[in-house]
Order: C-alpha cells, then sequence, then structure tokens
C-alpha cells in the first residue's frame, strides 16, 4: 500500500525556516520531520511512498538524490584516483516517488495529480507536516472493516483548528464545522486511509482543496469515517511547536520514535 504525503505547502506561518526549504524538509533533531513520518510509517511495512511537492521541491529531490551522503560517513580522496567511499551507508527499505504538483496547488488537486502512480488501489494519505504515535495497523483495520470511501484519525488538539461534527455512537463524520473556541471536538489529524474511489471526488484545477468540498461532500454522504486516537499528536505549524517537537526529540522522549537507532 502506498503512502501519499502533501509536502507542497508554502508554511507561511513558520516562515523563519520555511523561506529557506519546503516545511517538510524542517528538521527535529538532525533529521527533516518527512523522514520522521516515513521512518514511523516504515515501522509499520509501509515503505512505497509518493511526495507531492510544490514550493521548493528541488529541495525535497535533491534531500532524497544525497540521501546517503546524508546519513553515511564518507571518504573523499582527492588523489589521482578521485573517488568517493561511502562507509557503512544507512539503507532504507523505501521506493519514494516525488512529484511536481504545482506552486499554488490547493490538496485535492495535488492528490489527485499523482493518481496514476497509485493506481486503483486504497492508499495511505498524509501531512508532511505532523507527527504522531497513531496505530496504522488499527486504523487500516477499521478503515477495511468500514467500507468508507476516506478514514481520517481524528484528534483533540484545543480551538485553533476546525472540528468534525460525528454522528451520535458513531465512527461516521457527517459534516465540519469552522474553527472554535476549546470545546473538546474532533479534528481531521492527518493520517488518513483512502479507497481510489476518492479520485472522483477531486479535480486537477489548483483550487481543489481535500478538507473542503471533497471530504464535505463524503461525509456527507455518510462515506467519511474516523478513527479516534487520544494519544499524542503534533503538527509544526510555528516555531513554538518546532521548539516543542525538538525538545521531545533531544530528551528520548519523543512518542512517535518507535525505531532502533
Amino acid at each position: 500500500m502506498k503512502v501519499v504525503i502533501l509536502a507542497g505547502g508554502l508554511g507561511t506561518r513558520i516562515s523563519e525556516e520555511s523561506h529557506l526549504k519546503p516545511k517538510p524538509m524542517i528538521a527535529i533533531g538532525d533529521q527533516p520531520i518527512l523522514w520522521h513520518i516515513m521512518k514511523y510509517y516504515s515501522q509499520f511495512g509501509f515503505n512505497d511512498f509518493v511526495i507531492c511537492c510544490g514550493y521548493k521541491g528541488y529541495v525535497i529531490k535533491e534531500y532524497f538524490a544525497d540521501y546517503y551522503l546524508h546519513r553515511s560517513d564518507v571518504t573523499f580522496d582527492f588523489s589521482a584516483e578521485n573517488r568517493m567511499t561511502v562507509h557503512s551507508n544507512v539503507a532504507e527499505p523505501w521506493r519514494v516517488t516525488i512529484v511536481d504538483t504545482g506552486l499554488n496547488t490547493q490538496t485535492g488537486a495535488r492528490i489527485k495529480r499523482v493518481q496514476k502512480y497509485i493506481g486503483n488501489e486504497p492508499f495511505m494519505l498524509t501531512y508532511g507536516d505532523g507527527v504522531s504515535n497513531v496505530n496504522l495497523n488499527a486504523l487500516l483495520a477499521q478503515h477495511r472493516h468500514s467500507g468508507k470511501v476516506v478514514t481520517l484519525t481524528g484528534i483533540q488538539p484545543g480551538g485553533r483548528f476546525g472540528v468534525l461534527d460525528i454522528a451520535e455512537d458513531s465512527d461516521t463524520v457527517v459534516g465540519f464545522r469552522e474553527k472554535a473556541k476549546e470545546d473538546g471536538g474532533w479534528i481531521n489529524g492527518g493520517f488518513m486511509v483512502a479507497e481510489p474511489t476518492l479520485f472522483d471526488y477531486l479535480s486537477v484545477d489548483e483550487s481543489c482543496t481535500l478538507e473542503r468540498m471533497p471530504l464535505e461532500t463524503i461525509a456527507h454522504e455518510g462515506r467519511l469515517g474516523i478513527y479516534k486516537h487520544n494519544d499524542f499528536w503534533q503538527c509544526m505549524d510555528t516555531q513554538r511547536d518546532k521548539g516543542h517537537l525538538e525538545s521531545l526529540w533531544n530528551s528520548k522522549a519523543a512518542p512517535w520514535k518507535i525505531w532502533s537507532d
């Protein structure tokens, strides 16, 4: 199963760093948050990634082109042989497809523009700026059992996000509400599973926003599911968010780090 990662936004709320690189390439510790997300998925056996690029996408391409150099010890021999030797290179079981989906393209159009790399099969979908310790196996199992078009991970972070209306005693999303004061509401934390029929709700028009008409329509049809996650989740919207994630990582208390060094 492929994992689609939305990594093309401008990241204006963390512009202190995003003016130099796309937000998914901002580092937590010594690696970009995109790497942390991919490492997490990989621990559940999801190793085939499709990255939707836009703003400064070449930075992401260059990172993976030189991945061994970023992750290994290297000897440069400038003698007559002019040779480079990579020592103890770090191999990941990953297949990474990087697609330029446009500078100003919204999330729905980005997904539609990578449809040919997904094919007619279900896929994982997430954002390139958030980490969590969500149980991806349980998420996938619920999605398969539910028969929904999309199952998203619902989290309760506070009052600065739009919230989901959920049918009583149900795992079905029936609508969305605008940003509200803290009321215990659930929001879309990403970490979604989608059927290929999602593409029928999307357009390549750059204004197509996944979180608006497509998901709202699917919700009104009763075909949008929610997997409720009550544990750790954190996006990286601001420098304060980045500082919090770095503190967790540096103190070896990062809940999303489920792999061994």
